[in-house]
């Protein structure tokens, strides 16, 4: 049996994942996304299975080779006809907003009024017609980096300087007023709603990612199994949401459409005009802090299953 490969480059977020691949006795590789070669002409590959898991944050902890690298990789490994869950769409879609908004539009899902700039001289211009305040967005986002929120129009067109990101494309884009204070987040596994979460960030922070969550929405300590140990402790609270037809039918198009076999779609209510908007679409979860206590169940279980189900199917064929 080949073992099922798992391309990532964060040494903490998917130590749940390989705990319960141990546990099963299930043979997996790990492959290092920020240090990695491969040859052109091969034709196939010992494993079983490729599951990409690298993260366009990757710039953040010195590895900006792992993000337009992987992309070739996984080009690459679907044209020689290996399995891939989170193929080059999937990570396509994860590392540019702008083409994420590009499939919002495509699909008729709303999406907070953006416009896409490459040079920070134009993000004034871009900016007019939209409602203060603004958000300049880097393309390349990942943990809430590359965001820059502006209060009036005067204030951004005093900025002396704004890192576009390592693509230097970025998004002005609407930051709409919270209904509720919460996102919502709704993540997907194999063409399902796996489960709904409402996520209340902290006062001016962008870094929503769920496994950073620290307590629930009533306050109840959570533990974070995807966390580094030395991380500090967020006031990202969490708690689980129901996920209505009408925005379960949206996300599961929405991963459709970029063939997202496992990941988390965000959206927010503007309490401006009661509208709920899309606004983030994301190929790598390390799902919420404390599983079971927050939804009820271990969504690395079920992930590990849809693992497993997929590298039997492979050897299924090859018999």
């Amino acid at each position: 049996m080949n073992p099922i490969a798992i391309l990532h480059e964060h040494p903490d977020w998917f130590r749940p994942l390989f705990k319960e691949l141990d546990l099963r006795g299930i043979p997996y590789v790990r492959l290092d996304a920020a240090a990695h070669r491969y040859d052109p002409h091969e034709t196939s590959v010992p494993y079983s299975l490729v599951f990409n898991r690298a993260s366009p944050s990757a710039y953040l902890r010195g590895r900006v080779q792992t993000t337009f690298h992987t992309l070739h990789w996984l080009r690459h490994l679907e044209r020689i006809g290996v399995p891939v869950m989170n193929g080059a769409r999937a990570y396509e879609m994860e590392t540019s907003k702008a083409l994420q908004l590009d499939v919002l539009s495509q699909l008729g899902i709303a999406f907070p009024k953006s416009r896409v700039i490459n040079h920070l001289s134009q993000a004034v211009e871009a900016a007019a017609g939209l409602r203060y305040p603004v958000l300049v967005k880097a393309n390349v986002g990942g943990s809430g980096a590359g965001i820059t929120r502006f209060e009036t129009a005067e204030q951004l067109a005093s900025a002396p300087t704004l890192d576009l990101g390592v693509d230097h494309t970025a998004l002005v884009q609407e930051c709409a007023p919270l209904q509720g204070g919460f996102i919502t987040r709704v993540e997907v596994l194999a063409g399902k709603i796996l489960y709904g979460l409402r996520v209340y960030p902290e006062v001016n922070s962008y870094n929503l990612c769920p496994g950073d969550a620290c307590q629930t929405a009533d306050g109840r300590e959570l533990v974070r199994g995807a966390c580094p140990v030395d991380a500090p402790r967020s006031g990202l609270r969490v708690e689980a949401a129901v996920v209505t037809p009408a925005v379960a039918d949206a996300v599961l198009r929405i991963a459709r459409a970029v063939q997202l076999d496992v990941g988390g779609i965000e959206l927010l209510t503007d309490e401006r005009d009661g509208k709920v908007y899309v606004y983030d679409i994301n190929a790598l979860s390390n799902f919420v802090a404390d599983p079971v206590r927050v939804v009820g169940f271990d969504p690395f279980a079920r992930l590990v299953d849809e693992l497993s189900r997929r590298a039997s199917l492979v050897r299924a064929e090859a018999a």
